[in-house]
Order: structure tokens, then C-alpha cells, then sequence
């Protein structure tokens, strides 16, 4: 096998193992989506005895498969968008009729109506493509009815219980499985390029960083999960035993954010470093190494809905052992390196729980008098 099909075969795995893991994810949320569908239909055709409820199911799926996170707020967004859309081309389609200017009429007028009570893009959309079906698919013959607002009303009721009662996520797991990825990037980088140092291997560190500067979409997507997760545990009563260990991701997520950014900034100069030929002590390759496990620790403390105090007390070893290097000599890169450190290590030890001026001063007791305070961070 030659290098290019080498590459392209690992390519394709890495890619169909992240598709596979997208549907894992996201199963339960079809599973939701098609439950919720089908019980509006139900609803409104069977229990409020609606000839054709197409907008039942159609305002279940939108509640709960176009706005995870914000379903609630979307779910208003969407019965008053809807509202607005009938109510307007009810009007005025019983009142000119139709064609393809009153079409253009309603639609205009429907998004002006909604962007005067709210300029919510779903309550546009909804406003705009609900006039449409009014004035094509279902223009009223007989007299402004109400019926279409009422199946909008049934399937976002129906889609947040759903949500809430029948097939609640759990949050934990939701926000655990985005964490994992997010995190493990950091932890695995943190650790390779600590081994990359202690072996002078500049191209390991390359691939380091390459494989950093991709993971900004996984700190995006474990956000969103946060965001998801918090929702759920404010809306189902089930879950709501688990709002304080997820108070945990909420308040650590900003943190390790930042800790990726400054790991990516302590990766550049990793790879400085090695390219002048600096030394790199032993400490230092010890600091670096810490700080990782202090991410394998965070994730793996988190998941457990325990206190991180592991993390924090290997990201207080990295500045210590920061200090340790930096006291016994090191050259340019390596003074900022272990700037780089002590930073990573501050946002680390807030993402276990610790306010801000706490980690400041657990950080700068680890380091040290060795160290000036030069990370500048005052978050």
C-alpha cells in the first residue's frame, strides 16, 4: 500500500468514525423529533378532531430538531411566528384573493408584522413561510379560521413534553460525550508535545498543533451541548437532580477554552524551541506533561460529577515544576513556555471550581518566587 492510499484510508475511517459518532449522539434526538411528530399528529387530528393538522407535525419537528438548546424560547418563537403568518394571510387572501402579487403582498406584510413584535429569526421564517402555505396550499374559503394557529400551538406544546417528560436526555451524558473530544484533544496534545520535547522531534510537534488548531468546532459543539443540557434540566423534572454536577461543565467549559488556547500558543513555542536547538530540562517536559493530565484529569472528574480536585492538583504540580525549570535556566522559548504554563495552569485550576483570585494565588505559591507574573491574566 503506498503512502496516498495509506493516508486516504485513514482519512476515510477517521471520517466515517466521526459520521457514526454524530448518529450516537443525535439518536435519541430522532428518536424525539419522529415520537413528537407523530403524537402532534395525533393531537390535532384525533383529540382537537382537525381534518388535516399539517402544521401540528410540522411545528413539532421545528421545536425540537432546528433549536436544540433554545427550544423553549424557539417554541414561542415559532407558535407566534406562525400566528402571525396565518392570521395575516387569512386576512388579506379572504379580502383580495390570490395570485402571485397577493402572494408577495401577504409575505412581505407577514415579515414587517413579525419583525415589529419581535425580530427573532424563527418567528420571521415561521411568519413568512406560514403566510405562503396559507396563501397557496390552504387559502381560507370560508372565513378566517383559527385551526391552523391552534395545530402550530399543539405541536410545540407536544414537542417540549416530549422533551421535558416522555424522552428527556440526559443531560450529563449529552455534555460528556461533547466534553470527551473537546478535552481529549487538549490532554493528548499537551502529552505528545511533552514527549516531542524530550525527544527534540519537531515534526511530532507540528502534528501537534495541526491537530489543535482543528478543534475549535469540538469547544463549539460541547457549548452547544452545555447549552442543550441546561435546558433539559430546567425543563424536565426528571433531570433535575442533575443540575448541580452539570453547574460543574457550565462553569469549567469558558476555562477550558481558554487552557486550549494558551496550550496552542505553549505548542508554537514548543516548536521554536526545538527548531533553535534551545534546551528543554527536564522540568520543564514535566510541567507540560502535568498540565495534560490535568485535562485527562478534568474530563474524567467532571464525568464522574466529582470535584476536580485531581485536575487541580496537577495543574498545581505543572507550575511548580514551571518554576523549578525556569529557576534553573532556560533560553527565550523556554521562558515562554513556562509563561504559557503557569496561564494554562491558572485557567485549569478555575475550571476545577476555584474563583479567580484563589487560582491566581494557588498558582503563584506553586511557582514560586522564581517566575515574574507575565501571563497577564486577570480573567
Amino acid at each position: 500500500m503506498t503512502a496516498g492510499t495509506d493516508t486516504l484510508v485513514r482519512r476515510t475511517r477517521a471520517r466515517l468514525r466521526d459520521r457514526l459518532r454524530r448518529v450516537r449522539v443525535n439518536l435519541l434526538l430522532a428518536v424525539q423529533t419522529g415520537v413528537a411528530a407523530g403524537l402532534a399528529w395525533f393531537v390535532a387530528h384525533d383529540v382537537v378532531g382537525h381534518r388535516a393538522p399539517f402544521f401540528a407535525p410540522i411545528a413539532a419537528v421545528i421545536t425540537l430538531a432546528v433549536s436544540v438548546g433554545q427550544r423553549l424560547r424557539r417554541a414561542f418563537e415559532l407558535v407566534f411566528g406562525v400566528a402571525i403568518g396565518i392570521a395575516v394571510g387569512d386576512v388579506l387572501i379572504y379580502l383580495i384573493g390570490t395570485g402571485p402579487a397577493q402572494i408577495g403582498l401577504v409575505v412581505a406584510l407577514a415579515i414587517v408584522t413579525a419583525i415589529f413584535v419581535g425580530s427573532g429569526s424563527a418567528l420571521i421564517t415561521q411568519a413568512a413561510s406560514s403566510a405562503v402555505l396559507v396563501a397557496t396550499l390552504t387559502p381560507p374559503s370560508n372565513g378566517i379560521s383559527y385551526g391552523r394557529f391552534v395545530d402550530a400551538m399543539v405541536g410545540g406544546l407536544v414537542g417540549l413534553g416530549v422533551m421535558a417528560l416522555l424522552l428527556p436526555l440526559n443531560p450529563l451524558t449529552v455534555v460528556g460525550r461533547a466534553a470527551r473530544p473537546a478535552l481529549g484533544v487538549l490532554a493528548h496534545g499537551l502529552i505528545e508535545i511533552a514527549d516531542a520535547l524530550a525527544a527534540r522531534d519537531g515534526e511530532r510537534a507540528e502534528a501537534v498543533l495541526a491537530r489543535l488548531r482543528t478543534s475549535e468546532g469540538d469547544v463549539r459543539r460541547l457549548q452547544e451541548a452545555i447549552d442543550a443540557a441546561s435546558e433539559t434540566a430546567a425543563l424536565a423534572p426528571a433531570r433535575w437532580r442533575t443540575r448541580g454536577a452539570l453547574n460543574q461543565y457550565v462553569d469549567g467549559a469558558e476555562h477550558a477554552a481558554r487552557a486550549l488556547r494558551n496550550g496552542r500558543v505553549l505548542v508554537r513555542r514548543a516548536i521554536a524551541l526545538i527548531g533553535d536547538g534551545e534546551d528543554a530540562p527536564k522540568h520543564l517536559v514535566d510541567a507540560v506533561r502535568s498540565l495534560g493530565e490535568s485535562v485527562t484529569w478534568l474530563e474524567k472528574e467532571l464525568a464522574e460529577a466529582a470535584e476536580p480536585v485531581a485536575c487541580r492538583e496537577r495543574a498545581l504540580r505543572a507550575a511548580s515544576e514551571a518554576g523549578l525549570a525556569y529557576a534553573a535556566g532556560v533560553g527565550f522559548s523556554g521562558s515562554v513556555i513556562v509563561a504559557q504554563v503557569r496561564s494554562t495552569a491558572i485557567d485549569l485550576v478555575r475550571a476545577s471550581g476555584v474563583g479567580a483570585d484563589e487560582a491566581r494565588r494557588l498558582v503563584r505559591r506553586a511557582v514560586g518566587r522564581h517566575v515574574p507574573d507575565r501571563s497577564g491574566d486577570k480573567s
